[in-house]
């Protein structure tokens, strides 16, 4: 079977996704990073009221229409405490930020453009225009107004606007739910006393971190043994949770030991590809069991991460209706790089920021995709397509974002 180039591979995974559709309630502090499932109505018109924007002295604009008018102030205008009577000729209030504009007024002279006299009356220093520094009733929205709509995912902004159209609850669209299953007769978890030939299942956190970075909900079907029946009794489990995503780590390709791909194959998935040309994570597979889609990624911690943030990542946007995440970035290298074979290489990498902001990618000397270590010193991959021809240092390139720089 040929290598399925990186790009097709992600656009069969995604043209098979199917995006979920049913919504929840959830309270609106537990709301953050969720999509709306349907448009959201104001409950109430804001701002409720005509407010000063700034603290000054509410008053009728004819009574200052030129500099060194004076007038009375009559009392005192502070939010949540508005003057309950009315602004007339030669009149003025005391008015705060927010605070409600008193009946009869119809401009704000701010603070610093009033010269107090004495304790009830000032002078103007400036003319202001009619309905200066007044928000009007409704400004913002009206009661009823559609602010914000089906698949807005809610973020700071987001979040306060519908708390500002007095919505304690919401409704949003359930979480992904991506089950995880690593499996190996070699697998104990972390903290474990390892035997002689045993090691730790470690990337099981990484990938659900991955996940979970991206609104999933994490389903931890644990370790199964290099068995056919224990693999079985966890893909019941995943079907049972209602998982919309199984992510199975190691045993996908076709040898002796590797029972994942035919189990699964045995339980009726269809399988679509299972062989990537890319160096780290050449044995990915995508299939679909029912309702579930199935991303089997390599054992080998370093290309599970890899395929991670190259396919499970855009999956898992794309189920939970998200848009999609550019992690590309344009940097140089800082060292020489040999030219590539048929394979789409990953090389991790250290950034650094140059004095003209541009990026510079160190690569790593050792690239061997056992070393843990090196990918947790990584800031970025440098992605080299098949049969690129050899860069010498300073060439441009191309990187894929593994954190912030």
């Amino acid at each position: 079977m040929s290598l399925l180039p990186v790009e097709d591979a992600l656009t069969r995974l995604l043209a098979a996704a199917r995006p979920v559709t049913e919504p929840e309630v959830v309270a609106i502090g537990d709301a953050h990073g969720r999509v709306l499932a349907l448009d959201l109505a104001s409950r109430l018109t804001h701002p409720p009221f005509d407010s000063s924007a700034m603290d000054g002295y509410a008053l009728r604009a004819e009574n200052i229409a030129e500099i060194g008018a004076i007038v009375t102030v009559i009392g005192e205008s502070a939010a949540g405490n508005r003057f309950m009577g009315t602004v007339l000729s030669g009149q003025a209030v005391r008015i705060f930020t927010g605070a409600p504009v008193p009946e009869g007024a119809d401009t704000v002279l701010i603070q610093e453009d009033a010269e107090r006299l004495d304790g009830h009356r000032i002078r103007t220093r400036f003319v202001p225009a009619k309905g200066r520094h007044i928000r009007p009733r409704g400004q913002d929205f009206h009661e009823g107004d559609v602010v914000l709509h089906a698949g807005d995912q809610l973020d700071s902004g987001r979040l306060t606007v519908a708390a500002g159209m007095n919505h304690a609850h919401l409704d949003v669209l359930r979480r992904v739910r991506v089950a995880i299953l690593a499996t190996g007769d070699e697998l104990l978890p972390p903290g474990s006393t390892l035997g002689p030939d045993q090691i730790i299942a470690s990337n099981t956190l990484g990938i659900a971190a991955i996940a979970r970075e991206n609104g999933a909900e994490i389903i931890d079907l644990g370790i199964a043994p290099d068995s056919r029946s224990s693999i079985e009794e966890r893909l019941a489990a995943a079907q049972e949770t209602g998982a919309d995503i199984l992510v199975t780590l190691g045993g996908a390709s076709v040898g002796d030991h590797d029972l994942v791909q035919s189990t699964l194959v045995g339980a009726g998935m269809e399988l679509d590809f299972w062989r990537i040309a890319m160096r780290p994570g050449k044995p990915l597979m995508v299939g679909r069991l029912g309702d579930m889609q199935v991303l089997g990624l390599p054992g080998n911690p370093v290309s599970s991460l890899v395929c991670g943030f190259l396919f499970l990542e855009p999956l898992v946007r794309t189920l939970g209706h998200l848009k999609a995440r550019n992690r590309l970035a344009a940097a140089t290298t800082a060292g020489p790089l040999a030219a590539n074979d048929k394979r789409q290489d990953y090389i991790r990498a250290k950034l650094e920021r140059l004095a003209d902001g541009s990026l510079s990618a160190i690569a790593f000397e050792r690239q061997d995709s056992s070393m843990m270590q090196t990918f947790a010193q990584s800031d970025a991959l440098i992605v080299r397509s098949p049969g690129a021809p050899a860069l010498e240092a300073g060439s441009a390139c191309t990187v894929l974002l593994l954190r912030d720089v």
